[in-house]
């Protein structure tokens, strides 16, 4: 996509890199017709994110929890035990914010590794 502006004579001066044919500037010029090049810069869009969430369950050891939020979610102690007392209190609490790969490989590791240890833990995601 290029954006294309008319100049006057006196405009048509050029600095040209002589090693790879291309002007110091961000455009190249034409000095047939009076017009300048430039390439259009694309608009980028943060990628979405989602929100890993932890379930709560009966049966699933608090400590285990906290091993879990440590090991996958990289949280210290204090944090990891305020996120697994939401999750036992409110029923879940969310343990991050990631890009669409990365949150479903959180979810996939904390579910096998719930399963693994035998425990029903279920994590999930959802767009935030």
């Amino acid at each position: 996509m290029f954006k294309l502006t008319l100049f006057s004579e006196k405009t048509k001066s050029l600095n040209y890199n002589e090693e790879y044919g291309m002007s110091d500037h961000k455009s190249d010029w034409d000095l047939n017709d009076g017009l300048a090049i430039e390439e259009a810069k694309p608009k980028l869009k943060s990628p979405k994110k989602y929100k890993v969430v932890l379930l709560n369950d009966d049966y699933t050891p608090m400590e285990f929890v906290v091993q879990i939020l440590s090991k996958f979610f990289r949280l210290n102690q204090e944090q990891a035990t305020q996120i697994m007392l939401m999750v036992h209190t409110k029923g879940e609490a969310v343990c991050g914010e990631f890009n669409y790969q990365i949150a479903e490989t959180k979810v996939e590791q904390v579910n096998d590794y719930s399963r693994q240890h035998q425990h029903p833990l279920m994590c999930t995601m959802e767009e935030a």
